[in-house]
């Protein structure tokens, strides 16, 4: 008898590689020259570049001159782009402990922040799809931002496409290990190399060091 009956995972820095901080603020000084910005602001460039909120992206578009459903399109895009481009230089890597992922009963997902388009490509991408029976991402729209993690949005869908009553998530940030509690899911914090020294203000129910301690902890 299991401990768990489903265990979902975050995808960035914990099945592959997080993305590098220049690549990211690259993809969004080239959204702004799509969009006729030819040297934005490095506050504007930073906030757009991760956790922005809706009323953020309001007030820089407003600065600009621009409509912020028309910024947020070219933001994703122009980010999707360098992700994809990222990983087919191999420049982002998979983590070898992956593997330990087929070490666990079936009844397995991923959730993440990043674009739904984008986890669904690194996962056909590192021929990872069949470790999983379902994945979410978010929709690259304005509206997603309010959903991200530590929401439960997505979390809640993968929870129920598992028709799971006792799930385990693992992930790399306080974000999530939040979003599992407040999912009613126990939660698995990964201390990769990015996350060796964290502080967390959220106590986690287990910590591990590669994905391989898993199975001790699930089965």
């Amino acid at each position: 008898m299991t401990r768990y009956d489903a265990v979902v995972f975050d995808s960035d820095g914990v099945l592959v590689e997080p993305p590098a901080r220049e690549t990211q603020l690259g993809a969004i000084r080239s959204a702004f020259r799509e969009l006729g910005v030819e040297s934005p602001p490095a506050d504007h460039v930073r906030d757009l570049s991760h956790d922005v909120r809706p009323d953020r992206l309001d007030a820089i578009a407003d600065h600009h001159g621009l409509d912020a459903a028309t910024l947020w399109t070219a933001r994703e895009r122009c980010d999707e782009q360098s992700q994809f481009e990222a990983f087919r230089a191999g420049s982002r890597q998979r983590y070898d402990d992956v593997t330990a992922i087929a070490d666990l009963p079936p009844n397995r997902g991923v959730v993440s922040n990043n674009h739904h388009s984008t986890v669904a490509f690194k996962l056909d991408f590192f021929e990872l799809e069949p470790l999983f029976d379902t994945f979410y991402g978010r929709e690259m729209t304005v509206e997603s931002l309010t959903l991200k993690k530590p929401n439960t949005h997505y979390l809640d869908r993968a929870i129920a496409d598992l028709n799971a009553e006792n799930p385990l998530y693992v992930g790399d940030s306080e974000s999530d290990v939040v979003a599992a509690h407040r999912a009613g899911a126990d939660s698995a914090f990964v201390r990769r190399d990015h996350t060796r020294d964290a502080a967390l203000s959220v106590t986690p129910t287990y910590e591990v060091d590669t994905l391989a301690d898993l199975p001790d902890i699930v089965v």
